[in-house]
């Protein structure tokens, strides 16, 4: 898959959305250290091993660069996105259960990503092999970058 840019310079944040979600009882929320031996293995088990490393990763930096979702009622962790895991500036890998897709979680986690990013000074974001391309361009007007598959997964061990 490609990858694609994103223009953080004139992206809007959209608050609205988050208080949206908060109010049907989801909290999108930065991650803190202690939680990481949770969110890992919730990220191993509803996605993969890959995933997880990145998740990791994420965890490494200073803050934190993980973002994550939780039902508030249940007190359970529903999706997740990273930003600046596996390269500097890069968007990914980012999920929500199967259970709550279709609420907008997956919107939200990935805006409110993107304006991190946005706040650390970048003026683009890229989305490393990018999955849903269709939903990348509804919701930021991402870009794809041209010749960029295979990207920087090429030779990946698996």
């Amino acid at each position: 898959m490609p990858d694609m840019l994103v223009k953080l310079y004139n992206l809007e944040e959209k608050k609205e959305y988050k208080d949206e979600l908060l109010k049907k009882g989801i909290m999108i929320r930065k991650a803190i250290s202690p939680e990481k031996h949770i969110i890992t293995k919730w990220v191993e088990k509803h996605f993969n091993e890959h995933w997880k490393s990145e998740a990791e990763s994420a965890f490494s930096n200073n803050p934190v660069s993980i973002l994550i979702a939780i039902d508030i009622e249940k007190g359970k962790m529903i999706g997740f996105s990273c930003y600046e895991s596996t390269c500097k500036n890069f968007f990914g890998p980012t999920g929500v259960d199967e259970e709550y897709r279709g609420k907008g979680i997956g919107k939200v986690l990935y805006l409110q990503a993107l304006y991190e990013l946005k706040h650390m000074g970048y003026a683009y974001c890229i989305i490393g092999d990018a999955g849903p391309i269709d939903f990348y361009k509804k919701h930021s007007d991402a870009y794809i970058i041209e010749n960029s598959s295979p990207g920087i997964y090429e030779g990946i061990l698996r």
